[in-house]
């Protein structure tokens, strides 16, 4: 009796989980990409990511990217030909880009068992990557392809101050409706300034609106709440919704004495990206988004799909009808045109398109300009440049 083969018995493996770096410039994203680099190559066994480099402008990363879109665009040659500032350059060289990510993903793909984390290091300025077409297209195609989770960088020391708290909370929401993904607060810089106050302010609304009473600039010359104190408290209101479906990740030295692990859904963690505090955590939090994403966005995603297939066949019904109407009349009012449009049957049987002959090239192993490369295997020669057109 044979014995069954140990693919068999070997468990299915989990398709890797996607992290969108996300956060406003100066949060310490590409330094927090470097830590979790640095966390998943020192465990033992070794579990090193697959990273992608979104940032065009950057000119040091501390971290080897596995595919670069600097390897792709020259951000100030595109700024050059296409009379561009820094921001436009950046979102010229990012939609440049997109143009051809099916074929990251293909690489990606191709990798996909061989790790288990994918993260996406994302450019500085938040709104190029967060409300530009090109930020929606990578986002809503990585998530389609595999499990996916945001995680929103927050500057913890510039974030004491309650009216700079509320703008980033705000941010977050609008990122996390506008994805639909698992979520995750990650509030860096932990070892300048803790981030238990922002946690605190999260699950007690009383406590915030008592830091909001005292933060200076809250109540004009004759004491009455200004316009930004009385906004602030409106959208307390608001974001307490928000906050209602949070769950905070802490480490179990530094649990507050009131609260759980965790309370619910969006998860918040404090790191730091220069001691490595906290990345455990992160990493916990990413684990348990898994499910979510299985549980929450997929459902939604197979419904979308289904959705915009019956409406393409819909559409392509209606125009199949019209357009036989039309040949009815058509045929009705011309009957000899009718009568001699025939065709031969062996003439739509006997075409030559199988024996066309198409050559799909894979040049992953010779490199040419503009092509995406795995720069853990090779790098662009002097020579290589990009020449992008100009505008017509």
């Amino acid at each position: 009796m044979s014995e069954p083969s140990s693919s068999t018995n070997a468990p299915e493996k989990k398709k890797p989980i996607v992290i969108i770096t996300i956060g406003m410039a100066g949060a310490g994203k590409s330094t927090f990409v470097q830590r979790i680099n640095s966390y998943l190559h020192s465990q033992n066994p070794p579990v090193p990511p697959y990273i992608l480099n979104l940032d065009p402008a950057v000119t040091h990363v501390p971290f080897e990217p596995n595919i670069d879109i600097r390897d792709t665009v020259n951000y100030h040659e595109v700024m050059k030909q296409y009379n561009l500032g820094p921001n436009g350059g950046i979102l010229t060289a990012l939609n440049l880009f997109t143009t051809k990510f099916d074929e990251v993903l293909d690489l990606v793909e191709k990798r996909s068992a061989d790790v288990d984390y994918i993260i996406l290091d994302t450019p500085g300025q938040i709104e190029i990557f967060t409300w530009s077409a090109s930020g929606a297209i990578i986002t809503d195609a990585v998530a389609s392809s595999l499990p996916a989770v945001v995680a929103y960088i927050i500057d913890t020391p510039r974030t004491t101050s309650p009216a700079t708290f509320m703008s980033n909370m705000l941010y977050a929401c609008s990122i996390l409706y506008k994805t639909k993904l698992p979520f995750i607060l990650v509030f860096n810089k932990t070892d300048v300034q803790p981030h238990e106050f922002a946690v605190e302010w999260m699950q007690d609304f009383e406590a915030f609106q008592a830091a909001l009473a005292t933060h200076k600039g809250t109540t004009d010359d004759e004491g009455e709440p200004t316009y930004m104190n009385s906004l602030m408290n409106s959208m307390s209101l608001v974001l307490d919704e928000f906050y209602k479906q949070l769950k905070v990740y802490l480490p179990l030295s530094n649990l507050l004495a009131s609260a759980n692990a965790y309370s619910n859904t969006m998860q918040a963690v404090g790191v730091s990206s220069v001691t490595g505090a906290g990345i455990k955590e992160f990493f916990e939090a990413v684990d348990a988004s898994r499910a979510e994403y299985e549980r929450d966005y997929l459902p939604e995603l197979k419904r979308a799909r289904e959705a915009r297939e019956k409406t393409l066949q819909a559409a392509k019904e209606d125009s199949m009808n019209r357009l036989m109407k039309d040949l009815a009349v058509d045929r009705e009012q011309n009957p000899e045109a009718a009568a001699a449009d025939k065709w031969e049957q062996e003439d739509e049987d006997g075409g030559d398109d199988d024996d066309l002959d198409v050559n799909i090239i894979d040049r992953s192993e010779e490199p040419w300009p503009g092509q995406y490369i795995d720069i853990t295997r090779a790098r662009p020669h002097e020579e290589e440049h990009m020449s992008w057109p100009r505008p017509g």
